[in-house]
């Protein structure tokens, strides 16, 4: 009987492996831009599936906005047709981390991964793009359904064409902008940068229904978007979790200077060739103790 339990036990946790697998993105789902070159991959401790999380959104390719842009045109709202006209030339990023990083925490992304695109397909209808509103939505979801000792950081953006990245934050480390002409990484004022809790931790204060989500530690602000104009030719945007930036060995941590060093090395190759020649690095500067997830963003030279 003891024998059957587990064996029981092993087909359960394999099949949970194999559904957590397949919420990876795989290599046909990276947007594809113009003079934008995008690459990125989670590296989970365990080598299978882990608490780090990515989700690539080509809105080009995951949805027809020709379609949509017609049906906004018929119905005269110009408003949203002027704005799915912009997701033609841009696509959306989001990095997740759930605290921890067993394979049971897979369970927690992909919970977030099936909100997060059902509510795009909501945003694009009602509004056109995506907007703030939406993870207001997630927070307060999660709020409600997950326990205080587990929480999810996020960042999501959109990089446009011309260079230009919006993206929120919550309880997530900020973009790192390398600059190409200046071989550093460029300064950004902490006054720029506008962070709000991990998603989950409080009640959102603009949640109507906030008179039924009582909290005795307090309400989060509604989410506002951040904004960088800093992107040059050869210029790169490194999109990570906290397994990047607390990788250390016992004599030094490897971020930011390894990092920098190796970007001054690597920044004329593709988004590709960089995640990879960067992976090696790390792996090499000391053994894994969290998930790594890291994405690299490089404008053209045009």
């Amino acid at each position: 009987m003891k024998k059957e339990k587990f064996n029981l036990l092993k087909q359960e946790l394999e099949n949970f492996q194999r559904l957590a697998k397949e919420l990876i993105p795989p290599f046909g789902e990276i947007p594809k831009l113009n003079n934008i070159d995008i690459y990125g991959e989670s590296i989970p401790l365990n080598g299978v599936v882990g608490g780090d999380h990515i989700i690539f959104v080509d809105f080009n390719q995951r949805f027809d906005l020709e379609s949509r842009i017609k049906q906004a045109e018929k119905m005269g709202k110009e408003d949203i047709k002027e704005k799915l006209l912009r997701n033609q030339n841009r696509a959306g990023i989001l990095i997740a981390d759930v605290s921890g990083h067993s394979i049971t925490d897979a369970y927690l992304t992909g919970r977030l991964h099936d909100a997060f695109l059902t509510g795009i397909l909501y945003e694009l209808d009602r509004y056109g793009e995506v907007t703030t509103r939406l993870f207001e939505m997630l927070n307060t979801r999660f709020y409600e359904s997950s326990s205080l000792d587990k929480f999810i950081t996020l960042i999501y953006g959109e990089i446009s064409e011309n260079g230009k990245f919006r993206f929120i934050t919550a309880g997530h480390p900020p973009p790192l902008v390398f600059s190409n002409q200046y071989n550093n990484f460029v300064k950004l004022s902490k006054g720029r940068l506008l962070t709000f809790p991990p998603i989950g931790m409080f009640p959102s204060k603009a949640d109507i229904d906030k008179k039924r989500h009582f909290s005795n530690i307090g309400y989060k602000q509604k989410y506002t978007v951040n904004e960088l104009n800093l992107l040059g030719a050869g210029d790169i945007i490194l999109l990570y979790t906290d397994g990047l930036s607390e990788h250390q060995n016992k004599n030094s941590d490897y971020f930011p200077n390894q990092l920098l060093e190796m970007l001054k090395i690597t920044k004329h190759l593709s988004a590709r060739d960089i995640f990879h020649q960067l992976k090696e690095d790390i792996l090499q500067f000391a053994p894994q103790t969290d998930d790594i997830c890291y994405i690299v963003i490089k404008k053209g030279q045009n």
